[in-house]
């Protein structure tokens, strides 16, 4: 599923914290996207998911909580 620039934003400040998770964002290059920061990779259209992946990859975010963080999972019945 997608994961829109506003879940992004939420699931780093769940996450990391509002402060840390700017300084992250801004500061920190990510590899896995291309040698860019989150923000720069927003900037240039990477999609919000992977760059929310790549930002988990660097800070080592357990797996399981790399997934679904954000997300408003429809109910299932």
């Amino acid at each position: 599923g997608g994961m829109r620039l506003s879940e992004f934003r939420l699931a780093v400040a769940d996450e990391f914290g509002a402060e840390y998770g700017r300084v992250l964002t801004h500061d920190l290059v990510l590899g896995e996207i291309g040698g860019v920061t989150a923000e720069q990779g927003i900037a240039r259209g990477i999609p919000p998911r992977e760059i929310w992946l790549a930002l988990c990859e660097a800070t080592d975010v357990p797996a399981e909580r790399r997934y679904g963080v954000g997300q408003r999972e429809p109910k299932k019945r």
